[in-house]
């Protein structure tokens, strides 16, 4: 019932595509989308594409007609039974589960099929009775050969350093061939499987041919390791018949599979071997099957550059305490190897992880930066004199680092949150210098400046279209007058008296002008101002490193227009504090009231 149900509905679908759509009839036939065919770019079906697909809903009918054949009666032990279940779940991945396993991330495919056929393989050498050591040996070889090639390609989707050369371990039609001749070379020997079975065995190797003789001439097919699933990557007119062609035909390998896990019961069968000789048996069978893969394993004086500066992991550079302990060499491979921003990295390529992370440890072990400097040269470093710093290395040696800078140990929420908590107790030491009078809108808080000699902080119009241009202007006028105050246009940037890294700055906005306050300052300065969106106010520091710690308000509270700003600057015990006035005014005078 399932067989008639199953071919009864793929050719029902096939009818319906050739009287409703050509999508509809790519469907029913090749069993994927419509755009693996481009069929929304091509605007349809030529006649010459159409009548192959009929041609081929004929082939592959009748080909799964003899997939889904009754398994064959017969008593089975654990092996076959487990052999039979995962040929039929290979069948399965062929005909149905590709399509939705290709929709996860392409490690997961490529994972899935690894697994897959190392268990198949491994059963295919317990179960087939090969008759000859030598014939069995030399399957072992051929499946390591193949299943490297699988391991090969999940490695470089994981972007991890391959087994070995890519030309020789590649995955695909060559070392599924091999694999597949000397299974059909066991099955003939073992005597279970009919002559039907053993011919399809060998007629996918001639679709496996097929497939490498379109590779040439076409340049854009590409199979899979049994020439099942087979894709063109440049479709053209034409080439679209052949991939339908090429795709009926690989059925014949799912044949085989499908035949292989029916006519595994056997009659009259010999005798259980030995216990003794059975573990000989599985440690043989273990060795060849693992042996190839320890040689193809690269020496470690080979740089195997798992982690480069441009490696897609390295990019995030996530904080210390967000890492498990086994992620940590990682992230110090990244930033070992970084050469973001254009400086050299910290250790050549020529170096293998190990290496690079025996010198990182090296490193913590230090005392003071020319034994820094002597470790990098001798490692060959392209920035020796610069040594090493410890938000580098407490990647490799946290007990280290985390002694002399324990901020350096915290995840990245747990630096917010003491950023949080520093800010609001900068924001804390800042009271309001004018507390008996009251502004529309004022606020209070600490104004974090850069360590490195930040000239100061701007009141500006952020929303002017020439915002950035007037900032520049009054940063370069800053200096042109002895009260530290540029000013142009939209932009006014004040500057600091005292050598220091923040100030305590209060903001206040009137509707007319306020009195002037000029007692306990040490100077007040008075200089015109514009407004051309209606916004006037201090950047804020907003998880950067410079700005307010607090939100600042509007100062142009009575929309766009002239406004006068006045400065009132004092350094004593508590700091630098700086009280910023504003409110409406035409006057262009800028005024010196007390220096």
């Amino acid at each position: 019932m399932i067989r008639l149900g199953a071919v009864g509905l793929v050719l029902a679908a096939a009818v319906a595509g050739l009287v409703f759509s050509d999508a509809w009839l790519w469907v029913a036939v090749e069993w994927s989308p419509p755009a693996y065919a481009g069929l929304y770019e091509r605007g349809g079906l030529d006649t010459s594409t159409t009548v192959v697909l009929i041609v081929a809903t004929v082939v592959k009918v009748a080909l799964l007609w003899l997939i889904l054949r009754t398994p064959a009666p017969g008593p089975l032990d654990r092996r076959e039974k487990a052999l039979r279940r995962l040929l039929y779940l290979a069948v399965a991945y062929t005909l149905v589960l590709w399509y939705p396993i290709a929709l996860l991330p392409g490690p997961v495919d490529a994972a899935f099929q690894l697994a897959l056929w190392t268990a198949i393989d491994v059963l295919f050498l317990l179960v087939i009775r090969w008759r000859s050591r030598l014939l069995r040996a030399a399957a072992g070889v051929m499946f390591a050969v193949e299943l490297a090639g699988m391991a090969n390609e999940l490695l470089d989707q994981l972007d991890l350093p391959e087994l070995g050369p890519v030309g020789i371990l590649a995955p695909g039609l060559l070392s599924g061939a091999a694999a597949t001749i000397v299974t059909v070379l066991g099955q003939r020997r073992d005597g279970r499987w009919s002559l039907g079975t053993q011919i399809a065995g060998w007629s996918s190797l001639g679709v496996n041919a097929l497939v490498i003789l379109l590779n040439l001439v076409f340049g854009g097919v590409s199979s899979g390791d049994l020439g099942v699933l087979v894709m063109v990557q440049a479709i053209s007119s034409g080439d679209l018949a052949v991939l339908v062609l090429v795709d009926a035909a690989g059925l014949v390998g799912t044949v085989w599979m499908a035949a292989t896990a029916r006519e595994l019961p056997a009659e009259g069968r010999p005798a259980e071997l030995p216990p003794a000789r059975r573990r000989v048996i599985r440690v043989a069978v273990a060795a060849v099957a693992v042996l190839p893969l320890i040689a193809l394993i690269h020496p470690e004086q080979t740089p195997r550059l798992t982690y480069t500066g441009w490696s897609m992991d390295c990019y995030d550079r996530p904080a210390f305490g967000d890492l498990k302990p086994a992620e940590r060499d990682a992230a110090f491979l990244c930033r070992a190897r970084s050469t973001e921003g254009g400086v050299p990295p910290m250790f050549p390529d020529s170096l293998s992880n190990q290496e690079i992370l025996a010198y990182g440890r090296a490193l913590c072990r230090t005392t003071d930066r020319q034994e820094q400097q002597t470790i990098l040269k001798r490692a060959g470093s392209a920035r020796s004199t610069w040594g090493a710093d410890p938000w580098d290395l407490v990647y490799v040696c946290p007990e280290v680092v985390g002694a002399t800078h324990p901020e350096l140990l915290r995840s990245a929420t747990q630096t917010e949150e003491a950023n949080t908590a520093y800010v609001a107790e900068k924001n804390a030491e800042c009271r309001d210098p004018w507390p008996r009078t009251k502004g529309v809108v004022q606020a209070t808080a600490n104004y974090f400046l850069f360590v490195d000699g930040d000239p100061g902080y701007l009141v500006h119009d952020p929303d002017d279209q020439a915002a950035d241009e007037a900032a520049e202007q009054a940063t370069n006028k800053v200096y042109d007058d002895r009260s530290l105050i540029g000013v142009a246009g939209s932009a006014a940037l004040v500057g600091h008296v005292d050598d220091v890294s923040d100030v305590c700055l209060t903001v206040k906005a009137f509707r007319t002008a306020p009195p002037q306050r000029i007692a306990g300052w040490d100077q007040v300065s008075e200089v015109p101002i514009v407004s051309r969106s209606g916004r006037l106010t201090v950047p804020e520091r907003d998880g950067g490193e410079v700005g307010a710690g607090a939100p600042m308000p509007n100062l142009a509270i009575a929309g766009k227009g002239h406004y006068r700003l006045r400065v009132h600057v004092r350094v004593g015990d508590a700091g630098e504090e700086h009280l910023v006035v504003v409110f409406p005014g035409a006057s262009e005078k800028r005024l010196e009231l007390k220096r």
